[in-house]
């Protein structure tokens, strides 16, 4: 099975959207970038893959990674 990293990217009617690589639909539009966020990573934890945010503007602002990374970090995010 390959990997299916899921986006947090702005909806093209207004509020934030979660998106599976490949996917043609977004998988749930919210009013907020956090809840869009929170909806991402709950999924990314059971699916574990990563979770790849975007500004307004599409351009990536952070990524986290619930999978088995074999390369894992070494920053201190929370």
């Amino acid at each position: 099975m390959t990997k299916k990293d899921i986006h947090v990217v702005p909806h093209k009617d207004g509020g934030w959207a979660t998106k599976k690589e490949g996917a043609q639909r977004a998988g749930v539009v919210v009013d907020t970038q956090k809840a869009a966020i929170d909806r991402a990573r709950e999924q990314a934890k059971r699916d574990r893959v990563e979770v790849v945010i975007h500004r307004k503007d599409g351009t990536i602002r952070d990524s986290d990674s619930y999978g088995n990374d074999p390369n894992p970090p070494k920053d201190k995010k929370p």
